[in-house]
């Protein structure tokens, strides 16, 4: 038989580049695929950065943080159909920080583009470049629900490639043609009666130059997705054997907290702390010019002596109260830094000209949310001179790491970061404060580990806080549907305070997170503008489940049923009418108006509201049901369908769906920061509550498949959510609420 030819590297750039998210036209490289950061040793043999083998099998590197949502378990699963291996042989490490893992999806919050549609012509060109740049600027990120949308290719062609070498080493080995060599089940065989284990073959397969293409599975030949796998991150957690931030263990470790100035931005003017000092077991106590550490032999002493400490604070650079907050934010309709990102046809004429009894207008007002994770914020660190070792969870490691290293004068090489799986997160671990807080108190205790664990009440009145908002909407309808509707919409902007933060420089684009779940809705109106206004404050503000979405829906959604109310118009039917543009999202709005028998009336003591959002690539529709007790009203059911284009998992799916719709009703019934001498009033999860077990409602998922490309799921069914559950409270009551949280409102049970 003819020797096989070992596979050539006529472009190792095109297989870097499939695996690792590089670019390049022609013979050009726009960027250059980045290094591998895995590196072999120990018996562990490195195919690519997704993939390594040893003798106790195959370990996929999911380059995502676990928060809960089950990520890791799909973006394996992505890799185990490639690689023909079984299940439950598979090892699954979080990724160390690195730019082959940049989250190139995340380029689109940035860009100004309808989230809806397809990106086409130059605006397809500019997504194709902008989403290189996240490779470029480290961004490694879990975030935007973009996981599986950025995983989708990369990690089954990882899975694929690291196939194809493994077969090349066989058939060297065998001296065999590739075609004669079939795999299954983590072997490799020749019908000659040859066989070896992926681990027998990895070391020589290692050293062979990655192919450029590869074959897929057609989805026909899928074995493991489009299927409920069992999570590997269950056992564990299950068994309380899982290991959180929280839990990190080292020899001789001391523990630490911190008391952070509660005016936000403000400064430790003086302190008094010969209590806390005189307390048994305090090692240290640390001035971090905006709040003291203290350093314990356990984490409960070093709460009690913080608690002790005697402290001075600067003032803020804010507003004092809530109310003076909001003034600044409905003063931003008035000073001019506005743009449009819709402005189909003329609304503001239609509108003008219109008869003043057809015009419907209507204020709405949201507050500044926290993101309350179960989990509070911790990290773990020991500085050793040279290097330091910090174990935090995070959702962006290379940023993480960079600061935290700048934080204590090392290079980013210098730091070794592990990430841990987290007890939730919704945004807040994107965030580097307290990473770099834990850096700086381990560089005052050098070679001891020191874990830094914040209070609730720091980390609650500590946040980076999802922003309140104002907008205002004007629209004319006739019995046909909406023929105009102006949103004007007034929020920090978020987008400028994240690059100012991670980048210090400007944001030079219009910040799409104001306006977005408005202005990028798939409604056909031919008079359709949406403005976003940019409130000057300096409340920190922060990435947080759903971001602008979030609010928009609410106020976009409600104000739709408010044309539709005015008309005497059926708010399915009104919103069908004008889902022309968009096929899936139509049918998402058919399917749960049949999941949920609407009829368009409802029973007396019974309420019915309807919502769509179309976001992060996903339309959902959801219909919330209330009813009247003599106790309160009661959230009785939720329907909601979906369309995630392809449904990689359904059972972790419909899982992320229901958490999604517990946190948009949570944030819409109760869900509230306020502020009061400029401090956070919030404390603690009496004052800043969730639904529990005796009022969430009943959740009913209806998963649709369009096939067209993988949409986000971690986060689109809590717009629609909050928007739902208040046009349920008006056909309930006849009361419009157009603020939250609706317990200012109405009584729930």
């Amino acid at each position: 038989m003819p020797r096989v030819r070992t596979i050539a590297r006529r472009s190792f750039l095109i297989g870097s580049a499939a695996v690792l998210g590089g670019f390049a036209v022609g013979g050009y490289h726009v960027l250059k695929p980045p290094q591998n950061p895995l590196v072999g040793r120990d018996g562990r043999s490195v195919l690519n950065p997704y993939i390594m083998i040893d003798a106790q099998g195959i370990t996929v590197i999911t380059p995502r943080a676990e928060m809960g949502q089950g990520v890791q378990t799909t973006l394996a699963a992505l890799v185990a159909e490639e690689l023909n291996v079984i299940w439950e042989d598979i090892k699954i490490s979080h990724g160390p920080p690195s730019s082959a893992y940049a989250l190139n999806a995340l380029a689109e919050l940035g860009l100004p583009f309808k989230e809806f549609k397809p990106r086409t012509g130059i605006t397809g060109v500019i997504q194709n470049l902008g989403e290189r740049f996240p490779q470029a600027l480290g961004l490694q990120a879990t975030a935007g629900s973009y996981s599986m949308r950025d995983g989708f290719g990369k990690m089954r062609f990882a899975g694929a490639a690291a196939r194809q070498m493994l077969i090349a080493a066989a058939a060297i080995e065998w001296d065999l043609r590739v075609a004669e060599i079939t795999t299954q089940d983590g072997m490799l065989r020749s019908p000659y009666g040859q066989k070896a284990t992926y681990s027998e073959m990895a070391e020589a397969a290692a050293s062979i130059e990655p192919p450029d293409d590869v074959d897929l599975k057609p989805r026909s030949e899928w074995r493991y997705l489009g299927k409920s796998m069992p999570r590997k991150d269950v056992p564990a957690k299950s068994t309380g054997k899982a290991v959180y931030g929280i839990d990190i263990r080292q020899p001789e470790m001391l523990f630490a907290t911190v008391r952070m100035c509660p005016r936000l931005g403000g400064k430790l003017l003086w302190f008094n702390d010969s209590v806390a000092r005189s307390m048994h077991g305090i090692a240290k106590i640390i001035d971090l010019g905006t709040g003291v550490a203290v350093v314990a032999s356990n984490t409960w002493l070093a709460f009690q002596a913080a608690d002790t400490i005697d402290i001075e604070w600067s003032d803020a650079a804010y507003p004092a109260d809530t109310e003076q907050v909001f003034e600044k934010i409905e003063a931003a309709f008035e000073d001019g830094k506005d743009w449009a990102l819709r402005d189909d046809g003329d609304a503001d004429e239609v509108i003008d000209k219109a008869d003043p009894k057809d015009v419907v207008r209507a204020e709405y007002s949201v507050p500044y949310l926290a993101h309350a994770a179960m989990e509070p914020l911790n990290a773990t660190a020991r500085f050793d001179g040279d290097r330091m070792t910090l174990w935090a969870g995070n959702q962006m490691p290379v940023y993480t790491r960079y600061f935290a290293a700048k934080a204590v004068g090392l290079n980013s090489e210098d730091v070794e970061l592990i990430t841990p799986i987290m007890g939730g997160s919704f945004g807040r671990r994107t965030e580097v404060d307290f990473t770099n807080l834990a850096a700086r108190i381990a560089k005052e205790m050098p070679g001891i580990t020191v874990k830094t664990t914040w209070s609730r009440e720091e980390d609650m009145r500590h946040d980076y806080y999802r922003p309140g908002a104002i907008a205002r909407f004007a629209g004319v309808t006739t019995s046909d549907g909406p023929i105009a509707v102006e949103g004007k919409i007034a929020a920090q902007p978020l987008l400028r305070h994240l690059v100012k933060r991670y980048a210090g420089v400007p944001a030079l684009v219009p910040d799409r997170l104001v306006v977005e779940g408005a202005y990028d809705q798939p409604y056909a109106i031919d008079n359709y503008k949406i403005r976003g206004h940019l409130a000057d404050l300096d409340i920190p503000v922060g990435i947080c489940r759903s971001v602008g979405n979030s609010y928009n829906s609410f106020f976009h959604e409600c104000f739709l049923d408010e044309l539709a109310s005015s008309k005497g118009l059926d708010p399915v039917e009104m919103r069908l009418s004008m889902l022309s543009v968009d096929k899936a999202s139509r049918k998402v709005l058919e399917k749960v108006s049949e999941l949920s028998n609407w009829s368009g009336s409802t029973s007396v003591g019974i309420g019915r509201g309807v919502a769509f959002t179309h976001s992060f690539g996903t339309p959902v529709a959801e219909v919330v049901e209330v009813r009247q007790s003599p106790e309160g009203i009661r959230i009785m059911d939720v329907y909601t369908a979906v369309d995630v284009g392809i449904a990689l998992d359904p059972r972790n799916i419909e899982a992320q769906v229901m958490s999604s719709i517990m946190f948009g009703l949570t944030s819409a019934v109760m869900g509230e920061i306020t502020f009061a001498d400029s401090e956070v009033e919030q404390m603690n999860f009496p004052d800043y509550d969730g639904l529990r077990m005796h009022n969430a409602p009943d959740v009913h998922v209806a998963i649709l498949e369009s096939g067209d490309g993988i949409g986000g799921i971690g986060e689109p069914a809590t717009p629609p959510s909050i928007p739902a559950l208040v046009n349920a409270l008006f056909d309930l009551t006849g009361k419009r609420a157009r603020s939250l949280p609706l317990n200012q409102h109405f009584e729930f049970v």
